[in-house]
Formats: structure tokens, C-alpha cells, sequence
């Protein structure tokens, strides 16, 4: 398949590319530059897409948007997080709208922060809408879709939970001081992470380009943790104490309270069950097996 990727210099853009050119598709990196050979220009910001560079192209996984936790919450990065989001998704779908010959599927990013905080309740793609701003981010995010849905394109929302690799994300920013023996969890550690490792991730999402499944589908490995719980294996993986609780007050100071509370203190206990229905198996199911493998530890 000839497969275009927005976000391709991301963390799971980075890895999706080199999987998906291992296993023998075509990626077409859609890019914020002049585009070179075998990619597609496009620049959010202005509105501006080569669309008919899409001619061709069998599937899009668009995966751009400003960072959830690269700044404090302001209101003007709150802004950007939403228009970073909705605006580059409608530009892409009114492009693939327009073009004859072109993607009949789209995999759109998106984020479990959809259901909300909601305790120990297990949420599956089932479950409502949850409160808050992460919520609302991404229900206008899903929604931008319409415009290519409506053209008769099949479009999946990848609700992708903590993704885990020692290359960035909240695994790479925890290492160091799980390293030193100073780790342990956020606050009471009794809210859940709902995690997937990059490996799986990037499987899903080839898993998905050829799936029938549309709407809403979990990006999360099928055993979501405490906090407690993920600090005490990323401890044992690693041989090093993880006893040291990280006290509200730190990362509040830190990051803002708004920030600090939505991405470390409550958290959402998702499970991937349309994804295990459609027939995808985890290379990693539970979380030690995932961090010795992509901490290269042996048992």
C-alpha cells in the first residue's frame, strides 16, 4: 500500500514509518516544507494542501497536532493544542474530499483523554464522553472528520492511551530518576495508566489500514495499570527501588495544576476491545514484559 503519514517526525510517526516500510508498504510523509520527491507539502497554518498529490495514495494515518504536555496549559496554548487539531484535520479531509482516485480510508488521531477522569469505571469504545478539557479537545478533533466520511471514506479515531518508548514520551522523561533509585508514583498512584508500548502501536495501526473497523478504536494494551502498579514494575525491571511518592505540589508547581492533575493524577482504565474483536494480538500484553523488551532487560 502507498500509505501518507502526517506527523511523520513524531514519536509514533517516526516509528510508524520505519515499521510500515519494513514490512513492504510505500510511506508518503505529508510535511510542513517544500515537499521533495515522494512526499506531499501542506502547511495547516495557511490552509494550503497539494491535494492532488493524494492521487494514488491508498490510505492516510494523520497523526499532527501540538503536543498535550510540551508547555503549561495557557489559554493560548490550550488554544493551539484545539486549532493544532481540528484545523489540520479538516483541511486534510476537504483535500481527500476533492480527489478523485484517491484514500478511501483514513486512520485520524486521537486519545483516550475522550472519556475523561472517571475512576476505576473500564471504559471501552462504548462508553460517553467524559468532562474536562482533554474531552472536549478530542470530541471537536473526531468531529473534524465529517467533511471525508461524508465523500464515503472509511475513517477510524485512533484513541491511543500512554504510549511507551525509551525514545520519547512519559517513559523517556522517567527513566532518569528511575535509573537513580529516586522513582515512584504520582501522588496516591491509584489512578490508572492506560499504556500501549510503541511496538503495538505501530502493529495496531498497520493492523488497522486493512480493518473494516470505523469510529472510535482503543489504542491501549488490553492490561491498564495503577500508578502505583507502573512504578513498582518499571522499578523491578530496572533493579532499582521505585519506593519515592512524587507529592501533588512538584509537578503542579512544574507544569500547572491544570496540566499536572489531567496528565498525572487521574487517569482512565481503557481497554482495546473493538481492536482484540477484530482479531489484532499484543506483542505485549502486560506491562513488565513491555518494558524489558523495550528496555532490552532479560528476565
Amino acid at each position: 500500500m502507498r500509505v501518507a503519514v502526517t506527523g511523520s517526525s513524531g514519536l509514533i510517526g517516526t516509528a510508524l514509518a520505519t515499521h510500515l516500510r519494513g514490512v513492504g508498504h510505500e510511506v508518503v510523509p505529508v510535511v510542513r516544507r517544500a515537499a521533495r520527491r515522494g512526499e506531499i507539502a501542506w502547511d495547516p497554518s495557511a490552509c494550503t494542501i497539494d491535494a492532488g498529490a493524494f492521487v494514488g495514495v491508498d490510505a492516510v494515518v494523520h497523526l499532527a497536532g501540538a503536543g498535550i504536555g510540551d508547555h503549561r496549559w495557557t489559554d493560548e496554548y490550550k488554544r493551539e493544542i484545539l486549532e493544532s487539531r481540528t484545523r489540520s484535520t479538516n483541511l486534510l479531509c476537504e483535500a481527500l474530499a476533492s480527489v478523485e482516485g484517491g484514500p478511501r480510508r483514513l486512520l485520524s488521531g486521537s486519545a483516550i483523554g475522550f472519556y475523561g477522569p472517571r475512576g476505576d469505571e473500564q471504559l471501552d469504545e462504548s462508553a460517553e464522553r467524559g468532562q474536562g478539557f482533554l474531552a472536549d479537545v478530542v470530541a471537536d478533533w473526531e468531529a473534524s472528520t465529517g467533511m471525508a466520511e461524508a465523500a464515503g471514506i472509511s475513517v477510524a479515531h485512533l484513541r491511543t492511551g500512554i504510549v511507551l518508548s525509551p525514545d520519547g514520551g512519559a517513559l523517556k522523561k522517567q527513566l532518569p530518576l528511575f535509573k537513580l533509585g529516586l522513582g515512584g508514583r504520582f501522588g496516591d498512584g491509584r489512578a490508572w495508566q492506560s499504556w500501549i508500548s510503541i511496538t503495538d502501536e505501530v502493529r495496531a495501526i498497520e493492523h488497522l489500514l486493512t480493518s473494516e473497523l470505523s469510529g472510535p478504536v482503543n489504542l491501549t494494551a488490553p492490561t491498564p495499570v495503577t500508578g502505583r502498579e507502573f512504578a513498582a514494575t518499571l522499578g523491578r525491571v530496572l533493579r532499582r527501588p521505585a519506593a519515592l511518592p512524587v507529592p501533588k505540589f512538584g509537578p503542579k508547581l512544574l507544569l500547572g495544576g491544570e496540566l499536572a492533575e489531567a496528565l498525572l493524577f487521574t487517569g482512565q482504565r481503557v481497554v482495546p476491545t473493538a481492536l482484540l474483536a477484530d482479531g489484532f494480538t499484543f506483542e505485549h500484553a502486560d506491562l513488565e514484559s513491555a518494558l524489558r523488551a523495550l528496555l532490552q532487560r532479560p528476565a
